[in-house]
Order: C-alpha cells, then structure tokens, then sequence
C-alpha cells in the first residue's frame, strides 16, 4: 500500500529543504557496521548494508567532528582521499585513501528518514613502532664504576614495548648480580659499569605492527691501564730464542712499548721481534729475542700509557746452563754427575732411562748406585761359606 512520507534532508546546506517523496518501503540496516583496522599508508574501507532504501540518500559523517563526508553518490567534504562507491544502492562504501593515524574515530551512516536513521563503525589505525632519536640515548662514553642510565622511547599504535639486548649475545648484569640476555622498559640502569659491560647495546621497540625498529647504542668505559705478566723470570741460555710475555687492558686504547734495562726502548730489529696481538681493550706483548747473548741478560719492562695513566710490568732475563750433548748429537737436560775411564764399570743404558731435570738426577744415580751396592752384597754372601772352609 503507497503512503506518503515526508523526509527531511538535514546533512548540508544544500539540502536542508524539506522535500516530499511518494515511498512504498520503509528503509533499515542489514547489518552493522563491521570496525575496521587498517594500518597507516594503507586504504580503509567501511561498509554500510541498507535494506529497501527506495528514494531515501545515503550519507557519511565523522562523528567526532561533526563532518558531512558523502551523500549518496557525491562527496562533499574537500579531502581528496575520501570517496564512496556503492553495490546496487544496497551496500554504501566508505573509502579513506592513505590513511593518517588522525583518521582513527567513529564514523556514522545515516538515512534520511524522518526520524533520521543512523549506525556507526570504529576504524582503528595502527601504526608500526618508530623510535624517537631526541629522547632515546645516544653513544655513551663513562668511566669505569659509574653509573649508567640508557633510554629508549618510541611511538606508534598499540603503544610500542622496548627491549634491550647486547649486539653480541653477552648477558646483562642486573643490579642483584643475576644474569639475563634481555630486558624489557624503557630505561636500562648499569650501576657500577665495568670494561667487560663496554659495546653496543641494542633498544628493540615492537607492537605487533611489522616491522619492529631497534637502535643501536654504543657504551664505551674509559680506564686507566693496568698490566700482569705470567713469568716474572725467564732463564735462557746463550744463542737461544727466547719469547716474554706481557698482557695489559686500556681504553683508549694503549701505546704499548718494550724497555731494557738501561731504560732505553727495545727496537724493532733483526734480532728483536716485536708482536701486539690486540682485541678491543685487551692487549698481548711479546718481545722475541731470537739469539740470546750476554748483553741481553738484565730487566724488561712492558709499558702501557693511555690518556687517563701509564704503567708498566718487569721481566727478569737470567742466565741458565747450556745443555749438554749426548754422543749422539741430542741434547740431554742435565749433566752427568758419575765420570769413570774403566771400560768394566760402563753399563748399557735405555736411551729413554734418563733424568728430565737437574731435579731428578740425584734421583736417578742413587737408585743406580743402590742397586750395585745390592748386587756386592749378595755376592759377598755367597763367597762367605767357602773361605770359612
């Protein structure tokens, strides 16, 4: 049965007049408003599904702003990323191109019917996490045993969470002296720091938006140098190779350089040899010297000097024997304590039955001569019977 319905435009200006229609349906929603989630740059889409719409219009508002965006098939707002598209005047589409996270709110579907009809849809726009240069910690230079603050402070939608690693896996010290591999806050507290805290520590801000973003912080402890030697003497003996060993840590990084006795520095020559093996803030000296002569003989010092102090470690170079050769040519440790020219009292000997050291060969010749005095004694025994006959 045809009525008459009087509807009343109320979206603009433009069309505030009240016009009057010959209507045979009564418009509804289908369905409501699905919320939508789009992330920033990408288009969002709402949908709106209206049920015998006849020659009622269509429009959509942003709530909370009060703006008119589409009527029917026409967009009235001036933002060129907003547009609308419909599938047999049944489903209303509202596009918003590149979205902004100011796009994020309510937005209204309205018929206009008289009383005006209308549902609303949520878009939500997330937004990946982005780290904040200003606030965020840069690279940090601290003396050893302060104490160190390290910040990290990041945007995006749903509200970033941060995380702190070291670039290269070592674990971070807590302030109760436990040891873990991350940590989650803002704020990375080092009470105390120590050289082996030094490096680059990485903040990770993630949301669950792709891709999460990190920044890298690079902690470097300054410290006097310090120095240990692990042989404080050294014997050698004349024309042999000889290696000292000197280690020190330092940052910045040392200068590091060999003394002798006279207080002059050892060159670089033919025949001194000069090694730097050197890791971070870790340093190892070695001075070769490749034939040993009597000169040589005296204290070393290895010398390490920074910007913050200097210091150094002394190696003392002593003369030892020089092996004895054996018949053979080889070398044997030692000397031979038992020199006869009787060819009777030679023994035949296992090469390998021989002292390893000046230590051991008091050893050896005692229990050699301990068995000959067992031997005599025996045969002493034997004799004794027959000269009593």
């Amino acid at each position: 049965k045809i009525h008459q319905t009087i509807v009343s435009y109320a979206f603009s200006n433009a069309f505030s007049r009240k016009q009057y229609y010959y209507v045979s349906e009564n418009p509804k929603f289908s369905e409501p408003i699905t919320n939508v989630t789009a992330s920033v740059g990408r288009e969002a889409i709402l949908a709106c599904l209206v049920e015998d719409l006849g020659q009622y219009k269509v429009a959509w508002l942003r709530v909370d702003t009060q703006t008119i965006l589409t009527i029917h098939s026409h967009v009235i707002t001036k933002n060129h990323r907003i547009g609308v598209t419909h599938s047999e005047h049944r489903t209303w589409y509202l596009h918003i191109k590149e979205v902004r996270e100011s796009d994020k709110g309510w937005y209204m579907c309205q018929i206009n019917t008289d009383p005006m009809k209308s549902q609303v849809g949520y878009l939500d726009i997330v937004v990946p996490p982005d780290i904040l240069d200003y606030p965020t910690s840069t690279d940090m230079i601290v003396r050893e045993r302060s104490n160190v603050n390290l910040k990290c402070v990041a945007k995006g939608s749903p509200e970033p969470s941060i995380t702190w690693k070291r670039e290269g896996g070592e674990p971070i010290q807590l302030l109760t002296g436990e040891e873990v591999y991350s940590m989650e806050g803002p704020i990375l507290n080092i009470t105390k720091v120590t050289r082996q805290q030094m490096g680059p520590y990485l903040c990770i801000a993630s949301n669950g938006i792709p891709p999460s973003v990190s920044k890298r912080i690079m902690l470097v402890v300054h410290f006097p140098p310090m120095i240990w030697i692990q042989n404080q003497m050294v014997g050698a003996y004349e024309g042999q190779q000889v290696t000292l060993d000197c280690h020190s840590e330092a940052f910045p990084r040392s200068i590091n350089y060999w003394m002798a006795d006279n207080g002059e520095i050892v060159p670089q020559s033919g025949k001194y040899e000069i090694a730097l093996i050197d890791n971070s803030y870790k340093a190892h000296m070695k001075l070769t010297i490749k034939s040993v002569s009597i000169e040589d003989y005296g204290t070393y010092k290895c010398v390490a000097k920074n910007s913050l102090g200097d210091t150094d470690g002394t190696i003392q170079l002593y003369a030892i024997p020089k092996p004895a050769k054996r018949s053979n040519g080889s070398i044997r440790k030692g000397k031979f304590r038992k020199k006869t020219n009787d060819v009777t009292d030679l023994e035949v000997r296992n090469p390998d039955d021989q002292p390893d050291s000046l230590f051991q060969e008091d050893d050896y010749y005692n229990s050699r001569g301990g068995k000959t005095a067992w031997k005599m004694s025996l045969a002493f025994l034997v004799a004794l019977p027959f000269a009593l006959q």
